[in-house]
């Protein structure tokens, strides 16, 4: 987005004051909240009654979820990972603030007493474990969380759900066979910062909204700077060279680099698009979409001479650039076909000028949602209320009429900050933390209820409509076809599943 530093400023502030307006009785008491997530959420700290949990996965995510973990919620008692590096990363970190290890989050006592397994079905043996938190391949996602449901303990997924829908809707099956909860960790479902983006759009501050541009776009053309392709230890190939086939793996190398191929992956859509469709979906009501289209292909490292130049380095299957295009209904769609939201985007790996969030434009202003961690406000230019554009101050007034509230060029405004609500007093949360704490409020308060009642704001079936996105984009761009979404995919009670559907593969 080209915008002037001082237009940044200014975009921050209108958003500060527009939350303080439309949300000012709650900020006043969230200011005083001891946890801003408990409060905001409307869940309590369990008061010394922590969930027993048992990671499964250290790896990246895996390790940003320890950092990120609440000791207050979560008392760790075990984890597993097949690979003897990341065994090691779980406790000492990699010297990322972002992944710091159990050492370093509880302490050298803690971290030593948490048992170590290289098998998930030995930590699922374990009586002290009553939940799971499992970061590990996309692929292997499915059948630990059934093994784990199966065996009694509540399940805390990373996203994406599964490697297809079928999967998801075995784990949705097994959950309530089980009569256990399943959370799915896409956290925008849990950031105090889109709820209340959200908050002003369903406000009505940007008026009609057609359309939302979002992207994740990144530079990984210089060499070695590609997390996905990451060398090999020696300690993870002398371990597992002789079992890794146990696993559902062809090799070692493939377990380590997992996001390259298609049968352990799910690219660029499942493990970055994923999180824009599902911003893009809470933006517009949790609408399903009507329709996708698009382009993948592997622009950069699928050319000769170019990024390529080592095969044996760089294996890849998946796109390395992805642009695609979904409709989604507008809230007045069924009576009238033409109320059509358009929602493009897109992902490369050749260029980061533009990093990632999302842009939602409405007839009356733009939202921008800039990398989980600054919302930017503006006014739509014309009409009575005049001005408009990046540089100007505003303010939230009542529309004439009852008609709603509006946005109102207003120079005199002073800078002001809503902290309580954006964080803004710091590094904002990107709602790990908070997924993790609901998860676990929810096991203690045995708490079944749908989102809308206060139970998991990302329980299957809301997870499993993020997966028929991100993995009918695949489709899409596969079969180089406009795809069209059935409800019945969306039905977890339904065997009908885009990767078997005669009009998708035809």
């Amino acid at each position: 987005m080209n915008l002037t530093p001082e237009e940044r400023e200014i975009g921050k502030q209108n958003y500060d004051d527009a939350v303080n307006v439309s949300r000012r009785a709650f900020l006043k008491s969230a200011a005083v909240a001891p946890a801003l997530g408990a409060f905001y959420f409307g869940y309590e700290k369990l008061h010394d009654n922590p969930v027993r949990v048992g990671f499964i996965g250290t790896g990246d995510e895996g390790n940003v979820l320890i950092t990120q973990h609440p000791p207050e919620y979560l008392d760790v008692v075990a984890l597993a990972d097949l690979r003897p590096s990341n065994q090691k990363r779980a406790l000492y970190g990699d010297g990322n603030e972002d992944r710091v290890g159990f050492i370093k989050k509880l302490g050298a006592e803690k971290a030593k007493a948490i048992t170590i397994y290289d098998d998930h079905i030995k930590l699922l043996q374990d009586p002290r474990v009553e939940a799971v938190i499992i970061a590990v391949p996309l692929n292997m996602h499915a059948q630990i969380a059934i093994d784990a449901l199966r065996a009694g303990k509540h399940v805390l997924s990373e996203k994406l759900m599964a490697h297809n829908i079928t999967q998801c809707k075995e784990m949705i099956k097994e959950a309530h066979l089980a009569k256990r909860l399943l959370a799915v960790g896409h956290q925008r479902h849990y950031s105090v910062l889109y709820d209340n983006a959200n908050d002003l759009v369903k406000l009505g501050l940007l008026g009609d909204v057609k359309f939302i541009r979002a992207c994740w776009h990144r530079n990984n053309s210089w060499p070695g700077i590609d997390s996905w392709n990451k060398k090999v230890p020696e300690e993870d190939q002398a371990a597992l060279a002789s079992r890794i086939k146990d696993y559902g793996f062809d090799s070692v190398e493939q377990l380590c680099r997992w996001r390259l191929f298609n049968k352990t992956g799910g690219g660029l859509m499942a493990e970055l698009g994923s999180h824009q469709l599902d911003a893009s979906s809470i933006f517009l009501g949790k609408v399903h979409p009507i329709a996708v289209q698009g382009y993948g292909g592997r622009n950069f490292y699928g050319v000769k001479g170019v990024g390529s130049k080592d095969k044996q380095a760089d294996p890849r299957e998946i796109d390395d650039q992805v642009f695609v295009t979904f409709e989604f209904p507008g809230p007045h769609y069924k009576e009238d076909p033409h109320d059509v939201v358009v929602v493009t985007y897109s992902s490369i790996n050749t260029n980061r000028f533009e990093p990632y969030g999302e842009t939602v434009m409405g007839s009356r202003g733009t939202l921008i949602v800039e990398q989980e961690q600054n919302v930017m406000l503006f006014k739509e230019a014309g009409g009575d209320t005049g001005g408009g554009g990046p540089g100007q101050r505003l303010r939230v007034v009542q529309g004439e009429h009852g008609g709603g509230a509006v946005l109102e060029a207003s120079a005199s405004l002073a800078p002001t900050s809503a902290a309580a609500a954006t964080g803004s007093l710091g590094k904002v949360s990107r709602g790990y933390t908070e997924e993790m704490e609901h998860f676990a409020y929810c096991i203690r308060s045995n708490n079944f209820d749908p989102p809308d009642k206060g139970g998991l704001r990302c329980p299957g079936k809301t997870a499993m409509a993020d997966a028929i996105m991100a993995l009918t984009a695949n489709l899409a761009m596969k079969h180089k076809k406009r795809i069209v979404f059935k409800d019945e995919w969306f039905d977890p009670d339904s065997p009908a599943v885009p990767e078997t559907d005669a009009e998708v593969l035809a």
